[in-house]
């Protein structure tokens, strides 16, 4: 599987926003700016996140973007599904495609793919933003920095 622009720039994002979570709503522009993404291909990539209950939007002068849940409740799994759909390395593996070829019931290379799709889905579903958060904090640290 490789990972698009909406995976990459929607999880950049969702870490954006679990990073400045104590910092009330987050206008689209300012994440775009930070995080050097287009506003407008971010603006789409919320809105698939917003229908996934990942983040609210907050109307107003003073409103924004925010986590609809703790950094801690939002799997990096569950952001890259919403984002890329099903985590499969090839085509047969995909939850709705299971007949895609004509050598799916005797592929000799199926066992590769079905192991690596289950590398991937657990370490995409063993990490949260909070994670992600915890990371960042390091990253600086060792740079003598803030976030």
């Amino acid at each position: 599987m490789k990972l698009t622009t909406r995976g990459h720039y929607g999880l950049m994002a969702l870490a954006h926003l679990a990073l400045k979570a104590d910092q009330g709503p987050i206008p689209l522009r300012v994440i775009a700016a930070s995080e050097n993404i287009p506003e407008q291909y971010l603006e789409q990539l919320f809105v698939d996140l917003r229908k996934a209950n990942l983040i609210k939007s907050i109307r107003g002068a003073k409103g924004g973007y925010t986590l609809a849940r703790n950094p801690s409740d939002i799997i990096v799994g569950e952001a890259i599904r919403v984002l890329e759909g099903p985590i499969a390395p090839v085509d047969c593996l995909r939850d709705h495609e299971p007949d895609c070829c004509d050598k799916t019931s005797h592929c000799a290379t199926k066992m590769v793919w079905e192991k690596l799709k289950h590398s991937m889905v657990n370490v995409l579903d063993d990490l949260t933003l909070e994670d992600i958060v915890n990371q960042e904090l390091v990253v600086e640290g060792d740079k003598g920095g803030a976030v």
